[in-house]
């Protein structure tokens, strides 16, 4: 089992379930769209790049927009769609596969490099929303790794 990509991915869930939480308890005036935009296009992304490792079709478009409600639902069913890859030994993660983009253009990556990119765009986007939230008053959950790796440690 590759401990480290199993460590991100819990760190992943973890930090949206937070970033999610907010979201719920948040009165829709408090709550821009364009955070609600950010969280849902993370969301779709990890769904996006799950299923294009496994060779199959996404249920989701890389800018749908989802309901606060259904936020949850989507996060949890990405970590399970991701937890049989931070199972993979080396060589599987170095197996290179074939993926068609969302424009029709067909690129060649690593497995471990997709997985990679999975975390530090939701990483990424997860900033971006904590700077929207915070422009709309709310209180937004530390999401840097290293406080969640100690809170491991505690």
């Amino acid at each position: 089992m590759n401990q480290g990509f199993k460590k991100l991915f819990d760190y992943n869930l973890e930090m949206n379930t937070r970033f999610i939480r907010v979201f719920e308890q948040a009165t829709p005036p408090a709550l821009s769209e364009k955070a609600v935009l950010l969280m849902s296009h993370t969301l779709n992304a990890h769904h996006i790049w799950a299923t294009r490792i496994q060779a199959r079709p996404s249920k989701f478009s890389v800018w749908e927009i989802h309901s606060t409600e259904r936020l949850s639902a989507i996060n949890l069913e990405n970590h399970a769609l991701s937890t049989p890859f931070t199972m993979m030994s080396q060589d599987e993660l170095m197996q290179t596969i074939t993926y068609t983009n969302t424009k029709g253009d067909r690129f060649k990556n690593s497995i471990a490099d997709i997985l990679y990119h999975v975390i530090n765009h939701s990483t990424y986007h997860r900033a971006q929303i904590a700077s929207e939230l915070k422009g709309q008053g709310l209180e937004v959950p530390n999401s840097d790794y290293i406080f969640y790796a100690r809170e491991l440690e505690i």
